[in-house]
């Protein structure tokens, strides 16, 4: 099974490329008749519904005549990451330098692992972080506004953009 994911996730990858569009990320979820392939694009500017739906009618023919995804039939979903995407490859993180940004780390910084701040900078694997002020909590330690911390991303467990508006 995880050999079908690689294909399915090399053809998507191949289809965004000549699209020109950005493979964000790709899930395939349950099983049986309710299986759904989830693929999130992007593009500089933002994907439009006409993006989503010419990519969606160019992948799934090649899933079809390649039989790329594994098992029967299956549910294919095409969107955008969203205005709170997901962070996960350096290159992201590069990319939203200046953003603000929520992450949680594997181990505790400075005693805590939920962070919100300014992306201040992403070099040798590690990112810069202006905090955001916090109050103390029963689960958290207060954070004075304008600390910079520096976190090794293999550390970032989870990592999304904070919508500005």
């Amino acid at each position: 099974m995880a050999g079908s994911v690689e294909k399915v996730r090399e053809i998507a990858e191949r289809v965004a490329q000549s699209s020109g569009l950005e493979l964000v990320d790709l899930d395939l979820l349950g099983a049986g008749k309710a299986r759904m392939l989830r693929i999130y694009i992007d593009k500089p500017g933002g994907v439009t519904h006409e993006d989503c739906a010419h990519y969606s009618r160019e992948v799934g023919t090649i899933f079809d005549v390649e039989d790329a995804v594994p098992g029967s039939t299956y549910t294919l979903e095409v969107s955008s990451p969203g205005l709170d995407r997901k962070l996960s490859k350096p290159e992201e993180f590069q990319r939203f330098v200046g953003s603000l940004v929520k992450l949680m780390t594997r181990d505790p910084v400075n005693g805590n692992r939920h962070f919100e701040g300014r992306l201040k900078g992403f070099h040798d694997g590690h990112l810069s972080l202006e905090l955001i002020g916090r109050k103390q909590s029963k689960k958290h330690q207060a954070v004075e506004a304008g600390t910079e911390i520096e976190i090794a991303l293999s550390n970032v467990e989870k990592a999304n953009l904070v919508p500005e508006l």
